[in-house]
C-alpha cells in the first residue's frame, strides 16, 4: 500500500516538473513535430516532392483506411477505447510476467514518446524515468483529445522507415497510394512494420514482413475485427509493394525541385518559416504531364545524341590534347577540394586520383557498379553532353516544365538557370529592334559583312563562307545568315547595340550584355530561363510576362501565406510582335528548323529559331506556339568539348529534336487543351508588307538548311 502511494507521489512530482520540464498545456494542445513541406503540381493534388528533416505529412481521420485503425488497435492496444492512457490490466500482467508476453505501452503512451522525444538516453534508469514521464503526458493527452484524434495523431507521427514518418508518407513510399486506399493486407503490413522497421521492411525483408503481416491478421481475428475465413485467405497472398522513393535525387522535376528549394530557403528566412519542419504547402505552376513529356523527350534524344558523340571520338578524345579540361574537372571534384582543405600534397592527390576504387557511374543504359580510378571517372563524365529545357505559358508566365539536365543524381548543374552563349537564337532581338523602329520585314540587305564605326576590325562571317547578293530580313532570320543580322544592326550606327540591349531588358533578359556589334550574333551568356521568357513576349502581344514557378504558399493549416503573380512589361506593340512571329515562322517553314515539318511532322502554326555558337559548343532551339513557348540548350559543361562539325553541332541537330518530341506528346494529350491554331491577329492594323516577293530565295541558300 505504501509502495503504491509512493508511486503516485512520484507521478505527481513528475507532473510538477521536479524531475525535468514537461511540455506545457499549450504545447500539448498544439504539438508541433517536424512536418515535411510538400510541393504540388499545378493541379494542386499531384505531389512532386517534399522537403523534410523527418519525411512526414499529415492525414485527417477520414483520410485513413479503417483497416489501419483496426489492425493497429488489435495488435498494439486492444483496450484502447476503454483505458485512459495507461492500461493498468496490461501493466500488471506485463510486470508479473517480466515483459515476456509483450509490453504494456498503449497507443497514447507511444504518441507521447513520438511527439515529445522522451527517450533520449538508453540506460535503464533513463528509460524508467522516460516511462513515468510518458504516463503523465498520456493522461494529459487523454484529457485534451478524443480517442479518434489520439490514434490519428499517432499514425501521423510514427516512424515507418528510415526517414519516412506518418501513414501518409508510408502509404506513398511502400504502395504508391494514399492511406484511404490501403487494403486489408497493405494495412496489416504497415502496422506489422511498426514492431521493427528494419526487420519487417516489406522491400528489404519480404518474407519476414509477410510473417509479421499474418501475425497482425491473426490478432485482428482473435479480437473480432476480422472473420477467420477472410484471415486465412488473405494470409496466402504475397507481399506486393509499389515502391516510390522519396529521395531528393529521384522522381519527377528533380532539377526544378532543387532550384525551388534554394528559392524557398530564402523565402523562409525572410518570412520566419522553416522549410524542413513547418509543413508548408507549395503550389507550383509545373504541369505533371508536361513535365513527364519534357523529361521523356530529353532522355529519348540525348541518349541517341550521346551515341553519336561517342562514335565521333572512337580514335581520339573530345578534349584531344587539352589537359586543362582534365585538370579543371579534377579540381572541381569534392575529393580534390576536401584533400586540398586537409593540406594533402600533390603526390597524395595524384595517388588518390590514380588508385582504383569501387563506384557507381551513370550510363544511358542504367547506373553501373564498377571499379575505376577517379581520373578515369572524370574522363567518363567529360564525354557526356547535357541540356536544359523549359516550357511556359506566355500569357500568364506559368512555367509548365523544367528539365535542368540529363540526370540530377550524377549531374548537379541546372542548365535552365545557368548561362551559355545563345548564338543565333539571340538574332530575333536585333530583328525585333529593327521592326520596332520601322524597318519592314521585306527590306533587303546586302549579304556582305558591314563595317561598324569604331569596330572596323570586326567582320561577321557566314557559316558556309559564302557572300553576295541580297536577302530580305524575313529570309535572313529564317536561314540564320550572320551578315544579314549584322547589316540590320548597322542601320542604327553606334546606337544599335545599346538599342538592342534596351529592348532585351524590357523582355526580361538581365544577364550582362555589352553594347558591341557582336551582340547581333549572340556572343554574351544568357540562361534558358531568360531566353524562353523573352521569346514569350512575341506570343503575348509584345508584353513580357515574367516566368514564374509558384502560384501560392500556404501553411500546414491551409492559411494562405503568399500569392504569386508575374511582373509584366510592354516591350513592343502587338502589331510589331505579330510581324516577328510571322517572320520567325520561316524558320520551320523553309529555314534552319525545317525538320520540325519534314522529320517530325508538326504542321501547326509555329514560330521558332535555331542557334549555334561558332565552335559548335552550344546548340539551341526555341519554338513558339500560341499557348506554349518552349526551348532549350544542349552542349558539354566544358566549352572546349563539342562536336567536330556543324552538321552534328548545330542547334537544329542538337536541340530541336527535344522540342519536337515534347510537342508531339503535348499535342497528343487532349486533356492539356493546348491550341493547335494560329496566333491571334492583333487589333492594331499591320501596315507593312509581310509577303516578300522572293520567298523562294531560300532555295538559293539551301545549304543553310542544316539548323545553324
Amino acid at each position: 500500500m505504501g509502495g503504491m502511494g509512493l508511486f503516485f507521489v512520484m507521478l505527481l512530482m513528475i507532473s510538477w516538473g521536479w524531475f525535468g520540464k514537461l511540455p506545457s498545456t499549450k504545447e500539448l494542445e498544439d504539438p508541433t513535430p517536424s512536418l515535411a513541406s510538400e510541393v504540388f503540381a499545378d493541379d494542386s493534388t499531384t505531389v512532386l516532392g517534399r522537403f523534410y528533416i523527418e519525411n512526414r505529412s499529415n492525414s485527417n481521420h477520414r483520410e485513413i483506411s479503417q483497416y489501419v485503425y483496426d489492425a493497429l488497435i488489435a495488435t498494439e492496444d486492444v483496450r484502447f477505447e476503454e483505458h485512459s492512457g495507461i492500461d493498468t490490466r496490461r501493466l500488471i500482467s506485463a510486470s508479473l510476467k517480466l515483459g515476456t508476453n509483450g509490453g504494456a505501452s498503449t497507443i497514447t503512451q507511444q504518441l507521447a514518446k513520438n511527439l515529445f522525444k522522451t527517450r533520449k538516453n538508453s540506460n535503464i534508469f533513463a528509460t524508467i524515468w522516460a516511462k513515468l514521464k510518458e504516463w503523465v503526458l498520456c493522461i494529459r493527452l487523454e484529457r485534451l483529445y478524443t480517442k479518434e484524434e489520439i490514434i490519428t495523431m499517432y499514425l501521423n507521427t510514427v516512424q515507418f522507415q528510415g526517414n519516412a514518418f506518418g501513414i501518409k508518407t508510408a502509404s506513398k513510399v511502400f504502395f504508391n497510394k494514399t492511406p484511404d486506399k490501403l487494403n486489408l493486407q497493405e494495412s496489416a503490413t504497415l502496422v506489422g512494420l511498426l514492431k521493427a522497421i528494419g526487420k519487417y521492411n516489406p522491400i528489404s525483408n519480404p518474407e519476414k514482413s509477410k510473417f509479421r503481416r499474418n501475425t497482425v491478421l491473426e490478432q485482428m481475428t482473435k479480437n473480432n475485427y476480422l472473420k477467420k475465413e477472410i484471415c486465412d485467405s488473405v494470409k496466402l497472398l504475397p507481399i506486393e509493394t509499389h515502391y516510390s522513393s522519396e529521395s531528393h535525387t529521384q522522381g519527377s522535376a528533380t532539377y526544378f525541385r532543387e532550384y525551388l528549394r534554394e528559392y524557398l530557403n530564402k523565402w523562409c528566412d525572410e518570412n520566419n518559416y522553416n522549410l524542413y519542419r513547418d509543413g508548408l504547402k507549395i503550389y507550383t505552376t509545373i504541369n505533371a504531364h508536361m513535365q513527364q513529356y519534357a523529361e521523356e523527350a530529353v532522355a529519348k534524344h540525348m541518349k541517341t545524341l550521346q551515341k553519336e558523340f561517342h562514335g565521333m571520338y572512337k580514335k581520339s578524345t573530345p578534349w584531344k590534347k587539352n589537359s586543362e579540361s582534365l585538370n579543371n574537372a579534377m579540381q572541381n571534384t569534392d575529393r580534390y577540394i576536401e584533400m586540398k582543405k586537409n593540406n594533402a600534397t600533390d603526390d597524395q592527390i595524384y595517388d588518390a586520383f590514380y588508385s582504383p576504387v569501387k563506384m557507381k557511374i551513370f550510363t544511358w543504359d542504367g547506373d553501373r557498379d564498377t571499379t575505376m580510378t577517379p581520373m578515369d571517372s572524370i574522363k567518363h563524365y567529360l564525354y557526356f553532353l547535357n541540356c536544359g529545357f523549359m516550357s511556359m505559358n506566355p500569357k500568364n508566365g506559368f512555367i509548365k516544365a523544367w528539365v535542368g539536365g540529363v540526370n540530377y543524381k550524377f549531374f548537379k548543374v541546372d542548365h535552365v538557370s545557368t548561362k551559355r552563349q545563345p548564338g543565333s537564337t539571340f538574332k530575333p532581338f536585333t530583328y525585333a529592334y529593327a521592326v520596332d523602329n520601322g524597318i519592314p520585314p521585306c527590306t533587303y540587305f546586302s549579304n556582305t559583312p558591314p563595317v561598324f564605326k569604331g569596330y572596323e576590325s570586326w567582320q561577321p562571317k557566314n557559316a558556309d563562307g559564302s557572300y553576295g547578293g541580297s536577302l530580305s530580313m524575313r529570309t535572313g532570320i529564317a536561314l540564320s545568315i550572320n551578315c544579314i543580322a549584322a547589316q540590320v544592326l548597322s542601320q542604327f550606327n553606334e546606337q544599335g547595340p545599346q538599342g538592342v540591349i534596351d529592348l532585351c531588358r524590357k523582355m526580361g533578359i538581365t544577364s550582362d550584355l555589352k553594347p558591341y556589334p557582336t551582340i547581333c550574333l549572340g556572343v554574351f551568356d544568357v540562361s534558358v530561363y531568360e531566353m524562353v521568357g523573352a521569346y514569350s513576349t512575341f506570343a503575348n502581344g509584345g508584353v513580357w510576362t515574367e516566368p514564374i514557378f509558384i502560384q501560392k504558399i500556404v501553411d500546414k493549416n491551409g492559411n494562405l501565406l503568399q500569392d504569386f503573380s508575374p511582373r509584366t512589361t510592354e516591350a513592343m506593340g502587338a502589331d510589331k510582335a505579330y510581324v516577328m512571329l510571322d517572320m520567325m515562322k520561316g524558320c520551320v517553314n523553309f529555314g534552319t528548323g525545317v525538320e520540325v515539318r519534314t522529320r517530325f511532322g508538326l504542321n501547326t502554326p509555329i514560330a521558332a529559331k535555331t542557334g549555334t555558337t561558332s565552335n559548335y559548343a552550344d546548340g539551341w532551339f526555341i519554338g513558339i506556339t500560341p499557348d506554349l513557348v518552349s526551348g532549350g540548350w544542349v552542349g558539354n559543361d566544358d566549352r572546349t568539348i563539342h562536336f567536330p562539325d556543324i552538321y552534328h553541332g548545330c542547334g537544329g541537330h542538337m536541340s530541336l529534336p527535344i522540342w519536337a518530341y515534347y510537342m508531339q506528346k503535348v499535342y497528343a494529350d487532349r486533356s492539356l487543351n493546348i491550341s493547335q491554331g494560329d496566333f491571334e491577329y492583333p487589333k492594331t492594323e499591320i501596315k507593312v508588307d509581310m509577303n516578300c516577293s522572293n520567298n523562294d530565295d531560300a532555295e538559293t541558300y539551301k545549304d543553310f538548311l542544316i539548323g545553324y
